[in-house]
């Protein structure tokens, strides 16, 4: 990783403690920034100027059928072929042991034949119970927000725009309800899509792109219908609101797993992220230029959380207490002295006297500022995911990395009810996580491991007892032979010692624990906006609103999306 960093000029810095960046409440209280994985592909797209034409259009009067796009990127070509079928109202359903949708669809290597999407039509459809190849990078499905949509149609085929302030409340036409890529079901797995598809080598940069293709087909489809079902009077929608329009997401329990099964990835992706910081703070010219952005910046965030309505208390409450703080910082910046100053007194201020969330939004928000300092580090969010054990450690030193690496895991009181209240296990139906109440559920022997600390906590105990009956200075692989089962959670330990931010610190089976947080921690890299849980198991939010649109490609491009509104400000 240093090596990687290095090229780029700039020298490795001191970041924020990883006991500081690992909480998971502030985990939970990420936002999308300039590193996240929609921004960094719209970037791609705008510099590169890929060509998204359609291909194959065989839709009805009603807009369902086929249509494939093709897409040619300068170096390779892709076909995102979609099938849109008629779905009765009671059978919308945007959980995963749903069995039909509105819309299915597949990003696939390389142009398509006919024999190609006839095979698919067999099997796209199905998702997870059809039949797929290594043609295919990305699976999916989406079902559309009825009200948003008809809406949208009803307004173009009468001759008028949809009126922003009426896509506030959804600013969408369709969600996505999965997005499956890296090898699952049989389509090409990661390492193929890393060596043949250099477009999408960085991690999810596929899957944001499926995304970004629902919304231009649901912008397509709806000018479509408007323009059948009234010739005469029908518009194209303005490029404006078109902007606005992004495509919804729900996601559930399924993507938490991911944050504790590779953190290896996840280190990568919070260091990087915090090297970006640690060049603002050290190399960030402080002006008054860039402080009266700033003050923009917060204007904007303010304004989009005051057109992000979310039922859930919680998370009312902690706009709220967002919007009121935002407004504190806008009021202490005019007094921010830019003579001699550095970002880093700036963003110690705003740790010692503001919430999680604003802390979060402010470190966001100071990387749009600095897009020279940035923006070169979306190219290290790779990581080489192996972990190999080291047999000849001895035990005295596995024990020292525990003591300075995982202190936070040796701090819990694991003994407590409470305290191993949730298990995690994997649902019979469609092979998907899902969190149990110990005390009150059955399924607690298909517990799976993902209770890091406790495991730690477990493998300290019995290391303690081998170093006073054995010697300190035994290797791990005696210490291994008598306790197999450790074998994992010890090569874990042992390779996280070199990622400081790869282990979520806090309790996973916890009464208190909110799931929430892990959600919100890996939507943040992905780049969604309007965060909206609908329980404590799931969330709807936005992606894509305000990027831009295909046909902006080959235009000036202005990477300021973040923070979406209706209006300007």
């Amino acid at each position: 990783m240093i090596e990687l960093i290095k090229e780029s000029g700039i020298p490795l810095l001191p970041t924020r403690p990883p006991a500081t960046v690992m909480d998971i409440n502030r985990l939970g209280s990420m936002h999308q920034c300039r590193l996240s994985f929609m921004r960094s592909l719209m970037r791609k797209v705008m510099r590169e100027k890929w060509s998204i034409k359609p291909s194959v259009i065989k839709l009805d009067d009603h807009g369902y059928g086929v249509i494939v796009y093709r897409v040619d990127t300068g170096k390779n070509i892709y076909s995102f072929v979609l099938f849109s079928n008629h779905l009765d109202d009671d059978k919308r359903n945007d959980r995963v042991i749903a069995e039909e949708w509105d819309v299915t669809m597949t990003l696939c290597i390389g142009d398509v034949t006919r024999d190609d999407i006839d095979q698919m039509r067999e099997n796209v459809p199905k998702q997870e119970a059809g039949r797929v190849n290594s043609k295919m990078i990305v699976l999916s499905r989406g079902n559309k927000s009825s009200r948003n949509f008809d809406y949208v149609v009803s307004e173009l085929s009468s001759g008028h725009q949809p009126d922003k302030q009426m896509l506030t409340k959804v600013g969408y036409l369709y969600r996505t309800t999965a997005v499956y890529g890296s090898g699952k079901f049989g389509m090409a797995d990661w390492e193929k899509v890393k060596q043949t598809c250099p477009e999408f080598a960085t991690p999810f940069s596929a899957e944001m792109f499926v995304c970004f293709m629902l919304r231009h087909f649901s912008i397509d489809q709806a000018e479509r219908l408007a323009s059948i079902q009234s010739p005469s009077t029908a518009v194209a929608m303005d490029d404006d609101i078109k902007r606005y329009i992004g495509i919804g997401n729900s996601t559930g329990l399924g993507m938490a797993p991911f944050l504790i099964r590779h953190p290896k990835l996840i280190s990568r992706w919070l260091w990087v992220r915090e090297q970006a910081l640690a060049r603002i703070s050290t190399f960030g010219d402080v002006n008054r230029d860039k402080v009266n952005k700033l003050v923009k910046i917060f204007v904007k965030a303010q304004k989009h959380l005051e057109e992000t309505e979310v039922p859930d208390e919680i998370q009312t409450k902690r706009n709220d207490v967002l919007k009121s703080e935002l407004a504190q910082v806008i009021a202490f910046l005019p007094d921010f002295s830019c003579a001699n100053q550095r970002w880093d007194t700036f963003v110690e201020h705003i740790g010692t006297h503001f919430s999680f969330e604003t802390q979060e939004v402010v470190s966001s928000s100071l990387m749009e500022l600095y897009p020279d300092l940035v923006d070169d580090l979306e190219d290290n969010l790779t990581v080489d995911e192996h972990y190999r054990l080291q047999p000849a450690m001895t035990l005295s030193e596995l024990k020292q990395i525990i003591e300075v690496s995982y202190d936070w895991a040796l701090e819990i009181d694991f003994s407590t009810k409470d305290a191993n209240h949730f298990f995690w296990y994997f649902s019979e139906e469609k092979m998907e996580p899902r969190l149990g109440d110990r005390y009150n559920e059955p399924g607690e022997d298909k517990e799976m491991p993902l209770i890091i600390g406790r495991l730690v906590r477990d493998c300290y105990n019995k290391l303690m007892d081998d170093v006073v009956e054995y010697s300190p200075n035994e290797m791990i692989a005696y210490f291994l032979l008598r306790r197999p089962e450790l074998s994992g959670i010890v090569t874990r330990i042992q390779a996280m010692s070199a990622e400081p931010m790869g282990e979520i610190r806090g309790n996973l089976a916890d009464i208190n624990m909110r799931p929430l947080d892990l959600l919100r921690c890996k939507l943040s890299f992905f780049g969604v906006s309007k965060f909206d849980p609908k329980s404590k198991l799931w969330v709807r939010n936005t992606m894509f609103q305000g990027a831009p649109i295909v046909s902006d490609i080959g235009k000036t491009y202005h990477d300021d999306w973040y923070f979406p509104v209706a209006s300007g400000v």
